[in-house]
This record gives C-alpha cells, sequence and structure tokens, in this order.
C-alpha cells in the first residue's frame, strides 16, 4: 500500500499514541506467533516499516497503514542505511503518525533495535519495545529440538551467521564448547561456521540441523553432524538456522511423540486441521 505523508489518515485506538515508534518482533514468521500487543498496534498504526523477511501475511493485519519496505540485503550491513531508516522513525514520528517498526524475531536480538531506540532517544522521540517470540528457540522449537535438556545440554549460545559478522564477531572458542550453539541467518556462511567449530575442537560427529522456513507450512529440518551437514543442505536457501549440539539427536523421538500428539487431538476434534511443520533429510 503506498501513501504519502500528507495523506496518510489516523485510525488510532486508545492502546497507540500519536508521535510514538513501537519497536515491534514479528516472531519466526508464521502470524499465529505474533503477540496480542504486536497484533493490535498493527491494526491502529499509520506507518509500518518493515523488513525484508517479515511475512506478507503479517503486513496485512496493517491494512490501514502505509507500508514502507526498509529491509536490507543479505550480507550488507551499510550504516548509512541503517541510520536513513532511522531518520524515516524520526520524520513520521514528528509528523504525528503512530508509527510501527516491524522486525522479523525480537528487535533485540541481532535486529539493530537497540540502535534504533537510542536514536530515537536522542532525537526525543517516545517509544516502546514490544518483544518478539525469537526465532533461536522457536523455530528449534518446532523442528523438536529444545536448546537445553537436563543431563544433554544446560547453556545454549546464539550467534549470528551474517557474512563478514560470522567471520570477524564470534567468539568461536565458546562456540566450540558451548553445549548447544545456535546461528541465525548461517546459509551462505555454514561452510565457514562448521570448518571454524572444527578448527576449535568440536568434534566431527557432533550433531547438526539446519531447520529452513521455520514456523511456515514449507518448513524444513535437515539432520546431520558437523562432518555431513554442509553437504545435505546443498540448494537449500534462505532464512534458516542451524543448531550444533547433542540436542539435536533428541529430535527424532520428540517429533514421532509431536506428531501423535496432533494426530490424537485430530481424532478427538471436529475437523481440525494441522500443517506438516517438518519435513526430515538425514538421520
Amino acid at each position: 500500500m503506498k501513501k504519502t505523508l500528507s495523506s496518510i489518515r489516523l485510525h488510532r485506538a486508545a492502546h497507540i499514541r500519536a508521535g510514538q515508534v513501537y519497536l515491534i518482533g514479528a516472531g519466526p514468521g508464521d502470524p499465529g506467533l505474533l503477540t496480542v500487543r504486536a497484533h493490535n498496534l498493527l491494526q491502529s498504526c499509520d506507518v509500518v516499516l518493515y523488513d525484508r523477511l517479515v511475512n506478507p501475511e503479517i503486513l496485512k493485519i496493517a491494512a490501514r497503514a502505509a507500508h514502507i519496505p526498509v529491509g536490507k540485503s543479505p550480507g550488507k550491513t551499510c550504516r548509512s542505511r541503517q541510520e536513513s531508516i532511522q531518520q524515516l522513525l524520526i520524520r513520521y514520528a514528528r509528523a504525528g503518525c503512530a508509527v510501527v517498526r516491524l522486525k522479523g524475531g525480537d528487535p533485540f536480538v541481532f535486529g539493530r533495535g537497540g540502535e534504533e531506540a537510542l536514536a530515537l532517544s536522542e532525537a526525543g522521540i517516545s517509544f516502546e519495545i514490544v518483544p518478539g517470540i525469537s526465532s533461536m528457540v522457536a523455530v528449534p522449537a518446532l523442528a523438536g529440538i529444545p536448546v537445553t535438556h537436563r543431563g544433554v545440554a544446560n547453556a545454549f549460545a546464539v550467534f549470528t551467521g551474517h557474512a563478514g559478522e560470522a567471520q570477524n564477531e564470534i567468539d568461536w572458542e565458546l562456540a566450540a564448547r558451548i553445549p548447544t550453539a545456535v546461528f541465525l541467518m548461517g546459509v551462505r556462511m555454514l561452510p565457514t561456521i562448521v570448518r571454524q567449530l572444527l578448527e576449535h575442537g568440536r568434534p566431527a560427529h557432533t550433531p547438526a540441523a539446519l531447520i529452513s522456513r521455520g514456523s511456515l507450512p514449507e518448513q524444513l529440518t535437515i539432520i546431520g553432524t558437523l562432518n555431513d551437514i554442509v553437504a545435505k543442505v546443498q540448494g537449500v536457501q534462505p532464512p534458516a538456522t542451524l543448531v550444533v549440539g547433542e540436542v539435536v539427536s533428541i529430535q527424532s523421538h520428540l517429533t514421532q511423540l509431536i506428531s501423535s500428539a496432533v494426530s490424537g487431538a485430530q481424532s478427538q476434534s471436529c475437523g481440525t486441521q494441522s500443517q506438516a511443520r517438518t519435513a526430515e533429510t538425514g538421520s
């Protein structure tokens, strides 16, 4: 939906304020995983500045708002681009609009939400943080992989898998020894990630899983080890989440239990439908 600043009509409910910016996490992708607060704000806002991977179905909730795409291309973190996004937020807020800045996952998990909050504060713009369900735990969970499990993993760490950042900013010693390592947006950097983990002492037989299009109907889970995961995921397109650790070995058992529970619930309900969330490749 294209609207000019001067043509935006304000349709505000009591829970939304003019001249304020809402930094909202859209969750992993499934509109059903959006928070109630986020849903209400999207219905009432004037402008939505959204990232590249936000599900179009979520944008439909903001039917009366102007939609402005501000997503950056993979592997590119141009400072000038980020600053221009922040200036747009300030501009629309100063014009009296209720502004939503919509990000995938959670705005404070590799979403640059902190930078935008600081920029708004420095400009004297009121803002609110609306957390979202982060892909770092939601996507593995939907694939039947707990990031912690008693007796298997008592800690986990999440890392960016973006090109450049993955090479230069990751503490590879930590990534190699933490029981569960989760990498977001790591498809293009997967060979580098695997090589670094192996070079820093992670055993080649460590279980690994790549989950593509997490939470969406076409979700695909590929199971392997550090020794073969790169070969197994050839052709898989981002976005995807990589999980490395012994918790991955629990996946096959949990997936069977989840499938059985869903089947049982369906047999006792009136026409309830469920989407298959995971297709497995490998063992």
